[in-house]
């Protein structure tokens, strides 16, 4: 997971939302704290947000949301408090959960999906499908 959110964290930008679906376990926190990691210069904890809903990150040159919405029922209320306006206009947000946004979805994203190999604990299937702006940037990734 750790080569991979380093081959995606040089193409963030401002306003960019990329969504991770997949299974309880499957490694959606694992690709976010990968990903913080590879665009900080230091080490950083990056605890899950499944209780505080929302963890920010400012990164050199990036602000990173992380959102959690696990634990939302697709309140769009809720989610606007979590501060998701200012995440997009200021920084670039990670969404766990995005079927807690309803129309709040953005259709310029980048969407993970990670599922389990069969047959395996260990072995993870991840598939990119770039929406709308983001598909120019993420060509080189999937590549």
């Amino acid at each position: 997971m750790a080569d991979f959110a380093a081959e995606i964290a040089p193409i963030l930008q401002k306003g960019d939302v990329v969504t991770l679906m997949g299974d309880l376990g499957a490694g959606k926190t694992a690709f976010c704290r990968a990903l913080v990691n590879a665009l900080s210069p230091e080490p950083v904890d990056v605890p899950s947000p499944t209780f505080t809903l929302v963890q920010v990150y400012d990164l050199p040159g990036l602000s990173l949301w992380h959102f959690d919405l696990y634990r939302l029922e697709e309140k769009e209320g809720d989610i606007l408090e979590l501060g998701w306006d200012d995440a997009r206009r200021f920084g670039a947000a990670l969404v766990e959960w995005p079927d807690r946004l309803g129309s709040l979805l953005p259709k310029d994203r980048l969407e993970i999906n990670i599922a389990f190999e069969d047959d395996s604990e260990n072995v993870r299937i991840v598939e990119l499908a770039p929406k709308g702006r983001m598909a120019e940037r993420v060509k080189e990734v999937i590549a």
